[in-house]
């Protein structure tokens, strides 16, 4: 029996690991339900592009029934290849839809010359989404949001935002109608570059983004990736640091009752410690013995599983 070539194992093992972070994010945050009919956001990106594929091959393996819907927003920025995305979808039978909108000369008509796009981009594009959700009645958005971008957001929020906020996995919609969701949340970027040069996606750049060299977050982009290659590991602890957050040792009023502590008080967290103990003691493990109720057990269908023959 002749072995596998090399480059063949790592493609399947770089699968297996994508299928496995994005099934881990959706069973942690309950992304995905049954009867979902979930609009993925396609820009022709790599991001997009690996999303649609990867819920492609966990909706033909799931316990639950979901559909998938792909939509593109062609926002008229000049030489955008029409083509392309209408070509590859009917070439692997995803259901679609194409919105035009020309957001682009709205863009380009209110913000300054050289002035930083994106934030009008976005709010322009996430309108029609919504609209475009509603229209196709979706009950869930994804989007293809990464670790990476999540990590950046974090910094620009705090760099130039002057706030603790990063992009959730799991949100509601501006307008309270949708659940938006963003099954990419554990995947690292550099994992999503080769698995876009392993399908050979057909990519569509972002000109409009693209003439912007010195934005905020692609000084934020080229830390992180410098960081990443002199410390290896803390990519990683930043995002583990995003889900252990302890109320009681930062200094937000409103998330913790700083005015209201007493002598003698158990804190959930412990007290004023240089670093946090390797194993957490019981009494502060989040058992319910500081008089709050525990959550009830919530059902939560495990996307990785098969589905029942």
């Amino acid at each position: 029996m002749s072995k596998k070539p090399k480059h063949e194992l790592e493609n399947n093992k770089l699968n297996k690991r994508l299928r496995h972070a994005v099934g881990d994010a959706i069973n942690d945050f309950n992304m995905i339900e049954a009867g979902d009919k979930i609009m993925v956001c396609l820009s022709g990106g790599k991001d997009s592009y690996s999303l649609l594929d990867i819920l492609r091959q966990l909706q033909a393996s799931a316990p639950i029934d979901f559909e998938l819907v792909a939509v593109n927003l062609d926002q008229k920025q000049p030489g955008f290849p029409e083509h392309v995305l209408p070509a590859y979808l009917d070439s692997i039978g995803v259901p679609y839809r194409i919105v035009e909108e020309d957001t682009y000369s709205v863009v380009k008509r209110v913000i300054e010359e050289g002035k930083t796009t994106c934030s009008l981009c976005s709010r322009l594009r996430r309108g029609v989404l919504y609209r475009v959700a509603k229209e196709l009645g979706c009950t869930k958005i994804a989007l293809g949001h990464h670790r990476d971008d999540i990590l950046q957001t974090l910094f620009l929020n705090m760099f130039y935002g002057g706030k603790l906020k990063a992009m959730p996995p799991k949100l509601v919609s501006d307008n309270g109608e949708h659940i938006v969701i963003r099954p990419l949340a554990y995947v690292k970027e550099k994992d999503l570059e080769r698995y876009a040069e392993l399908k050979q996606f057909p990519i569509i750049p972002c000109n409009l983004c693209g003439s912007q060299p010195n934005l905020q977050r692609q000084v934020i982009k080229e830390m992180l990736n410098d960081w990443d290659k002199r410390f290896p590991g803390r990519i990683e602890s930043m995002f583990s640091a995003l889900q252990n957050v302890v109320p009681s040792h930062l200094a937000d009023t409103e998330l913790f009752d700083f005015a209201g502590i007493v002598r003698g008080q158990t804190l959930k967290h412990g007290g004023d410690l240089a670093f946090d103990r390797e194993n957490v003691p019981a009494q502060f493990s989040g058992s319910p013995e500081d008089g709050s109720e525990a959550a009830p057990p919530r059902k939560v269908i495990n996307i990785l599983a098969s589905k029942p023959k």
